[in-house]
C-alpha cells in the first residue's frame, strides 16, 4: 500500500515499510523528511516544508534572516507554569554517495529501505543525522498525548559545513531555559560536552609544463573505504584515501621519477575521505620495476588496514599520456605536504577516559578550475589551546610547502556541567524507564551547543538520540529499536521538567 504526503507542496510517495514502524508518528515524520532535498547551504525546500508543517497544524512559527526556523507549541493543560523547553536539531544533511551511484541530492528523495533492525539508504547517506532528531521534534509538536510545558522546536541551517545557522541565530528566537539537542548517535548515552573545531585550508597555485617524452601513464584509485564522521570515528583507525594516494605518489616520485598530472580525493571537511585517485606518469624504463613495487605497496597497505578496512579496493590501470603535468617544484611541495601533514588522533583526553581530546582530518584535495589546488583539513579539540596548536601544526606544513593558508572562524566547545538540573532529570528518566544507568559523557564531534551558550548563557543543555552508525558515509544506518527508546526518553524528560 502506498499513500501520498498530506502536505500540498510535497506530493511524494511514502514508503509503507518505513511509515509503519513504531513509534509510528516519529517514523512518519522521518519518512517525510527524507523526501525533501536538504543539502547543506541549500535548505530552501526543507524550510518551506517546516513552515508548511507549522501552518497545517496551526502552530506559531518564526524564521530569522539566515533561515533558522522555530516552531512553538503551548503547554498542555496543567503544565502552563513549567519552564519552556527547546528541542533542537539541524535541517541539513551530509550528501555523500558511492562513486558508482547516480543520485542528485538537490532533487531526488533518499531511497530508504529496511535491512534487519536497520533503516538504510541505497548507496547514499541516509540523513538520519539529523533527520531523526527533526522527526522527533515534529512528532512532539503534533502528539497531543504527550504532557509538557511550553515547547520551542529550533531547526538550524548549515550545521554540517559551517554551523552557519547557530553562528547567526537571530535575536529573540529562543525563550527557553532548557535545551535538548537531538543530534546524538548513541542510544544509552547522554552528552554534556563537545569539542570545538576549526578548518585549515591550503591553496596551491597551479603551474604546469609539457609531459616529458617516454612516460607511461597510470591512474591509481583508492575506493571502498569505510569513511565516517571525522569526530565520532577518528579514533577507529580507518584509512584516509588522500593519505594512501599521497604515500604511493611519494614513493613513485622518489624512486622512479614519477610526474603527477591530476589528483582528487574526499569531499566534506567533516568526513573521513573514502575515495581518491591520481593520474601520473613513470619513465618507460622503470615500468616493470614500478609495477612490481606497486604490487608490494598495495599488499602492505591492505595488511596495514586489514582489520578496519576489510573491503578496501586499490587499483592501478594504464591510461593514455596527458599533455602536461604539474611543474616539478609544485609537485614536490604538494606531495610532500600531503604526506607530512598530520592526520588522525593527536591526543587522548587525560580527564575523560576514552575521549579523543585533539584530532585533525585531511578531508579533501580538489582542483578548482585549472589554476588552483585546494586542500581542506579540519581540527578538533576539547581544549582551546590544543585546538590552536593543532591548527598551527597543520598550517606550518603547508606554509613550508609554499601554499597560501587560511582558517575558518572556528566554533567553541561545550564545557560539561555535571551539576545541571536538566542532566539530573534526564538521567532519572532513563534509569526509571529502562532500569539501567545511562552513560554520561562528552563527544569529540562538534555540536551547536557551544554557540547557543554564547548567545544564551543561561541555558542548561543535554544531547541524546537513537543509535546511528556510518554517519557521513553511504553506510549510514539508523537502528530501529533505539528510536522507540529515544522517543520514550524524550517524552518523559519534557513531562518531568
Amino acid at each position: 500500500m502506498l499513500e501520498f504526503c498530506k502536505f500540498a507542496k510535497y506530493k511524494f510517495i511514502i514508503m509503507t515499510q518505513i511509515k509503519d514502524l513504531e513509534p509510528r508518528l516519529v517514523w512518519e515524520q522521518f519518512d517525510a523528511i527524507t523526501r525533501v532535498p536538504r543539502p547543506s547551504k541549500h535548505e530552501e525546500r526543507v524550510i518551506e516544508f517546516l513552515i508548511e508543517f507549522a501552518k497545517t497544524h496551526s502552530l506559531e512559527w518564526q524564521r530569522d534572516d539566515i533561515g533558522n526556523v522555530v516552531i512553538r507549541k503551548a503547554a498542555t493543560a496543567g503544565y502552563e507554569t513549567r519552564p519552556t523547553v527547546i528541542l533542537q536539531s539541524h535541517m541539513d544533511m551530509v550528501c555523500e554517495k558511492n562513486a558508482d551511484v547516480q543520485f542528485d541530492f538537490a532533487s531526488e528523495p533518499i531511497r530508504t529501505y529496511i535491512e534487519g533492525d536497520w533503516v538504510k539508504a541505497q548507496g547514499t547517506t541516509l540523513g538520519a543525522d539529523c533527520g531523526i532528531g527533526m522527526a522527533a521534534a515534529l512528532a512532539m509538536l503534533i502528539d497531543d498525548s504527550v504532557e509538557h510545558g511550553p515547547l520551542e522546536a529550533l531547526f538550524t541551517v548549515d550545521e554540517e559545513t559551517g554551523l552557519t545557522g547557530a553562528f547567526n541565530l537571530g535575536e529573540g528566537m529562543l525563550m527557553g531555559k532548557y535545551l535538548i539537542n537531538l543530534d546524538s548517535e548513541d542510544e544509552g548515552e547522554i552528552f554534556i560536552g563537545c569539542a570545538g573545531g576549526v578548518d585549515t585550508v591550503a591553496t596551491f597555485e597551479v603551474e604546469r609544463e609539457p609531459t616529458p617524452e617516454g612516460y607511461r601513464f597510470y591512474r591509481f584509485d583508492v575506493s571502498n573505504l569505510v569513511g565516517g564522521h571525522s569526530g565520532d570515528d577518528i579514533e577507529k583507525g580507518r584509512a584516509n584515501s588522500n593519505k594512501i594516494v599521497a604515500r604511493l605518489m611519494y614513493e613513485a616520485q622518489s624512486e622512479y621519477g614519477a610526474r603527477l598530472s591530476y589528483i582528487d580525493g574526499g569531499n566534506l571537511r567533516n568526513a573521513i575521505p573514502r575515495e581518491a585517485y591520481a593520474v601520473f606518469g613513470v619513465p618507460a624504463k622503470h615500468k616493470e620495476a614500478f609495477e612490481e613495487r606497486y604490487e608490494r605497496f598495495a599488499m602492505d597497505i591492505k595488511a596495514e588496514f586489514n582489520i578496519t578496512e576489510p573491503d578496501m579496493h586499490l587499483s592501478l590501470n594504464p591510461m593514455p599520456a596527458t599533455d602536461d603535468v604539474l611543474a616539478m617544484p609544485l609537485q614536490q611541495s604538494l606531495i610532500g605536504a600531503l604526506v607530512g601533514v598530520p592526520n588522525g588522533v593527536l591526543a587522548m583526553s587525560m580527564a575523560v577516559k576514552g575521549l579523543v581530546e585533539t584530532s585533525t582530518n585531511l578531508a579533501s584535495v580538489k582542483f578548482e578550475g585549472d589554476d588552483k589546488i585546494v586542500v581542506t583539513t579540519s581540527q578538533r579539540s576539547s581544549l582551546e589551546s590544543a585546538k590552536l596548536y593543532a591548527k598551527q601544526a597543520v598550517e606550518s606544513v603547508f606554509l613550508l610547502a609554499s601554499a597560501e593558508v587560511e582558517h575558518s572562524d572556528g566554533y567553541p566547545g561545550w564545557s560539561p556541567d555535571p551539576k545541571s538540573r536538566l542532566l539530573e532529570i534526564t538521567v532519572e528518566s532513563y534509569r526509571r524507564l529502562f532500569a539501567t544507568e545511562p552513560r554520561v559523557r562528552a563527544v569529540h564531534a562538534g555540536l551547536e551547543c557551544g554557540l547557543f551558550l554564547e548567545k544564551y548563557p543561561h541555558l542548561e543543555m543535554v544531547s541524546f538520540g537513537p543509535t546511528i552508525r556510518g554517519v557521513h558515509s553511504p553506510d549510514e544506518r539508523l537502528e530501529i529499536p533505539t528510536v522507540d527508546k529515544f522517543w520514550r526518553l524524550l517524552c518523559d524528560v519534557v513531562k518531568n521538567i
